[in-house]
């Protein structure tokens, strides 16, 4: 099995470098640059990243777009902000290729008091709960690093392009009888300011976008 490992980035050039030090060897690292300024696109390239464009602005539209690129067998996700090493995928990867899973998760958990803000986990908790009515999954987590099949992933036909596509991949996986394992992982400081889940506003503004997601499947309103 062959293995890319799609990495969305957004001003992430202090990141980088502990980044894609700890892809496995063997793997593809695809940082899909989502209009840059700090000229993180050039240093993923040195460091012999493959680098994929994205004007659209959106976790999602970034994510998507890796996952077009990559022509591995597993394709996994992970942040580039350092707050997750890629080197726990590892575990992941197997589970799949062996059969044991269709879609593992690693569940987000804080190695530092400041790693994992009050109104992150607040936010995750609630979309845990709103997925568990939806799909039956008892999932603690809807975090970032993830592996599955590159044709599977493909056929969920994904649509979101902003902050629900984690949330829209795992309804659409369940609805489709996917077999979904949580594993728990480190989860680190961030390196930067987050795009996403660094203050309230942002994180109720995933909150928003999941809770969508949500609706168009006919879920909990």
């Amino acid at each position: 099995m062959t293995t890319d490992v799609v990495l969305p980035c957004l001003n992430e050039a202090g990141a980088l470098p502990w980044v894609l030090e700890r892809v496995p060897p063997g793997w593809r690292a695809i940082v899909v640059d989502n209009g840059s300024t700090d000229g993180s696109a050039g240093i993923a390239r040195e460091l012999g990243a493959t680098v994929v464009h994205e004007e659209r602005r959106g976790f999602g539209a970034a994510c998507h777009a890796g996952l077009l690129a990559a022509e591995a067998d597993i394709v996994c996700f992970c942040d580039c902000d350092a707050s997750l090493d890629p080197g726990l995928l590892v575990p992941f990867v197997r589970a799949v290729a062996d059969g044991e899973a269709d879609l593992v998760l690693g569940r987000r958990r804080p190695a530092d008091r400041g790693a994992f803000p009050a109104h992150a986990r607040a936010g995750n908790l609630a979309l845990s709960w709103m997925l568990r009515r939806r799909t039956g999954l008892r999932l603690h987590d809807l975090g970032p690093l993830r592996a599955a099949r590159r044709e599977g992933l493909l056929g969920l036909g994904l649509t979101d392009r902003r902050s629900g596509y984690p949330l829209q991949m795992v309804v659409r996986a369940a609805d489709a009888g996917w077999r979904v394992r949580e594993e728990d992982v480190p989860y680190l400081p961030r390196t930067g300011k987050s795009k996403v889940t660094g203050t309230w506003r942002g994180t109720w503004q995933a909150v928003h976008d999941m809770r969508r997601v949500l609706r168009e499947a006919g879920g909990a309103r």
